[in-house]
């Protein structure tokens, strides 16, 4: 009886050819076809400059004319080129890296003389800094927040929600002023560091 029931139970679980069925074999077929040994080797010609944009169009008469203009100007002028064109487009002021608390080595000691006199000169780019905002101006702010970094709506809420918060760095003084003058006319409080 014990048996019977022992075989039974064996029987309930199915054999793995049952379950999957007979074994496919697949034979690796290649689609390899051999070089002809008499065949010659392609040449390719290759560009001298790898250019992974392709070709670019001439440029325009207008940029010619520019471009001779710079040329002509003095060595001193065209070293002023650089720094105006970053003021008028915009650009982000490289920030500088502090050093301070790094060893550096033994041209460290050298290095850091100098450092400390360069703190003592006076500050030209300032921070400005949320602090707070009245809740029901939150709005008007958000709205002088995306006038001034260029923030879509999304971007610009999730930064005013997160104060304190530093609004823009890098910036003159009487942009900052300007800018601590515009939010506190929208009801927040910002302030320049």
């Amino acid at each position: 009886m014990k048996l019977l029931g022992l075989v039974k139970s064996f029987r309930v679980c199915p054999s793995i050819h049952e379950v999957i069925g007979p074994l496919q074999i697949r034979a690796f077929q290649h689609d390899f076809v051999p070089r002809d040994p008499k065949a010659k080797p392609k040449s390719y010609k290759y560009p001298q400059v790898y250019d992974p944009y392709g070709p670019r169009p001439p440029p325009s008469d207008k940029i010619i004319q520019l471009a001779e203009r710079i040329a002509a100007l003095a060595p001193e002028e065209r070293r002023q080129i650089g720094p105006t064109l970053t003021e008028r487009l915009r650009f982000p002021r490289l920030q500088s890296i502090s050093t301070e608390g790094m060893d550096l080595g033994p041209q460290g000691g050298a290095a850091a003389g100098p450092a400390k006199v360069e703190e003592k000169k006076e500050k030209t780019a300032f921070d400005v800094k949320l602090e707070k905002f009245d809740a029901p101006a939150k709005i008007k702010v958000i709205k002088e927040v995306r006038a001034f970094t260029n923030l879509g709506l999304k971007e610009a809420k999730d930064l005013v929600e997160k104060v304190p918060v530093v609004l823009k760095q890098g910036v003159s003084k009487e942009e900052a002023n300007d800018i601590i003058e515009k939010i506190k006319a929208a009801g927040g409080v910002a302030v320049m560091e």
